[in-house]
């Protein structure tokens, strides 16, 4: 079989993964990263998983490297931070069956908390990196990824960004190749990383390293494409397509291997090319080894460690200004807000009008942050709400969290809240937590994990029940509370501030976009009612505008009848009626 079709970077990962045999892939939803594990559960070939993190993910796939089959496990670059420890351990046993790491980078901060460089944790780890810059090399990559990993005894990272991830090239499919699993054998200074067998595995990684780098000049993912020897460019990823669209006759030097390099590639293109400029997106981590070789080329000085590049970056570097076709044009402001009917609406309204800061977590509810709501004063990283919340009250006593509570969803409160509660109860803390339960794992686009009752593949599974999870770790005080249910809320979370107890108040609505979602209901306004107070504006949904004579209107194509506004309205000018 070979035909051609069209594929999204992250389709073309796992088409690669799938036609290098690949056997085992676990992983954490994060964008961008998120689809390659829905493209793999197509796959029937492959046993694909949702693990609780990414931490989680790599040791699944770790486990069955070892038993001898060719395994991957899927991440955002932040995810990578979770996965780090098992790694670096990772790095010094080696492999069995070939393993990856598909680490996805967020330049521009799309949809992340941070901007860091997976280039620079994969030289850190001492671990192979690849990176493409189209959809055939995102597959054909991901199949070579596999044959240095058997050859070199090594796990590698496939570094993808956020704009190969999720743009489109044409891709040439091949059949599946079955790779026979390698047979396992006991062999404790390989795996067991006591230190007397892990002083033996860092010297295994150190060589291992050198005889690649050695090696690379010959590896095909990096080629030299000689051309004006006036210009070149050292480049890798997505930026290599920005290069060839600005100066198509320019020498390129394209790294598809970015850790470790080939110094013997670096060195004869320099020497060959008048002036060399280093074209990488984030951190100058290709710039600042070439310049520690002591050559002389120009990077960091020219072009941003911010955001994503474009053709028109390099356009105004070399030439001073953008190719009028494609300037930037100024796009309406649109802030990102909650979605019509969405239950942390209900519950940021509560928060706001008692006043109570929340320290926030990863996911939709930090649109809480933002007016007119204006509640989230937190957001770190998975799991921090509630150990940060724990902090603030070691730090500062009690009272002071008197008018705070943690927020936090299921997905994440599965990834690592779990930790921060665990470490609540053994301290002895008396915080308030709200897990928001909405049945998702929203932020990502409706992933299932452990405590929704349907694996990645669609299969029914045992629902992990948060209620009981909670209690059983030891928190004295666990509420279970409908979302909408605006005056019971207030009630709860009064009393769990002002108490001294370790309070876990899990509120229960489904996200609105949930597949089989149904909206029997909408909101109209009576508008012989309508006082034009605002009171019902307060909660910021899209679905509520004001006329020119200061009323209400309600958009019935966006509303979905969750009722909250008809909670603010003192005037009954707001009804829930059937469609």
């Amino acid at each position: 079989m070979a035909n051609k079709t069209i594929m999204l970077g992250n389709e073309a990962i796992a088409r690669g993964a799938f036609e290098a045999g690949v056997k085992l892939s676990s992983a954490y939803p994060g964008t961008p990263s998120t689809e390659i594990s829905e493209y793999l559960a197509k796959y029937d070939e492959i046993y694909t998983e949702w693990a609780p993190n990414e931490k989680v993910a790599a040791e699944v796939a770790i486990g069955a490297s070892i038993s001898g089959v060719r395994s991957m496990a899927c991440m955002k670059h932040v995810g990578l931070n979770v996965a780090s420890d098992p790694l670096y351990t990772f790095a010094y046993t080696g492999v069995n069956g070939g393993s990856v790491l598909v680490v996805a980078d967020d330049p521009g901060l799309a949809s992340s908390q941070n901007e860091q460089d997976t280039r620079m944790i994969g030289r850190s780890a001492h671990v192979p990196v690849l990176e493409p810059s189209d959809s055939q090399e995102a597959k054909d990559f991901m199949k070579y990824a596999y044959e240095l990993s058997e050859k070199y005894d090594t796990p590698v990272i496939l570094r993808t960004t956020t704009k190969l991830a999720h743009s489109q090239s044409t891709v040439e499919l091949c059949d599946r190749v079955e790779v026979a699993d390698k047979p396992y054998e006991r062999t404790v200074p390989k795996y067991v990383m006591m230190p007397a067998s892990a002083i033996g595995r860092h010297l295994v990684v150190e060589d291992r390293e050198k005889r690649m780098a050695a090696d690379a000049a010959t590896f095909p993912v990096n080629r030299v494409e000689m051309g004006d020897k006036k210009i070149g460019f050292i480049t890798c990823g997505i930026a290599y397509q920005y290069v060839k669209e600005v100066c198509p006759d320019a020498s390129v030097l394209k790294l598809g291997l970015v850790n470790p390099l080939s110094r013997e590639m670096i060195e004869n293109f320099v020497k060959e090319v008048e002036t060399v400029y280093v074209f990488e997106e984030l951190e100058p981590v290709i710039e600042e080894q070439i310049r520690a070789w002591g050559l002389d080329v120009k990077g960091k000085e020219c072009f941003t460690r911010q955001g994503e590049y474009s053709a028109n970056l390099l356009r105004r570097v070399l030439f001073g200004k953008d190719d009028a076709v494609f300037e930037k044009q100024e796009a309406p402001n649109r802030p990102p807000i909650l979605c019509p009917g969405c239950p942390h609406r209900s519950i940021f309204s509560v928060l706001n009008k008692l006043k109570i800061h929340a320290s926030g977590d990863i996911g939709c509810y930090t649109l809480g942050a933002v007016a007119p709501l204006g509640v989230i004063d937190t957001t770190i990283c998975m799991g921090a709400s509630i150990s940060a919340l724990h902090g603030m009250e070691k730090a500062k006593g009690k009272d002071y969290i008197k008018n705070w509570v943690a927020v936090i969803g299921d997905s994440t409160f599965l990834h690592t809240g779990i930790n921060s509660l665990i470490n609540m109860v053994y301290n002895k803390s008396t915080g308030t937590v709200m897990i928001l339960d909405n049945r998702t794992t929203g932020m990502t686009g409706h992933q299932d994990h452990a405590a929704t009752g349907k694996t990645l593949k669609g299969e029914e599974t045992y629902a992990i029940d948060l209620a009981a999870l909670c209690r059983s770790v030891g928190v004295p005080n666990v509420i279970e509370i409908n979302a909408f249910d605006v005056k019971g809320l207030e009630q709860v979370i009064r009393e769990s501030v002002a108490s001294d107890t370790l309070t876990v108040i899990i509120t229960k609505s489904p996200c609105v976009l949930l597949k089989g979602q149904k909206f029997p209901n909408k909101c109209v306004v009576d508008a012989e009612l309508c006082r034009k107070c605002g009171a019902c504006m307060r909660i910021g949904c899209p679905a509520m505008t004001k006329g020119e004579d200061g009323k209400v209107r309600i958009d019935a194509t966006m509303c979905n009848g969750c009722g909250l506004c008809q909670n603010y309205c003192k005037f009954n000018a707001i009804k829930v009626v059937e469609r």
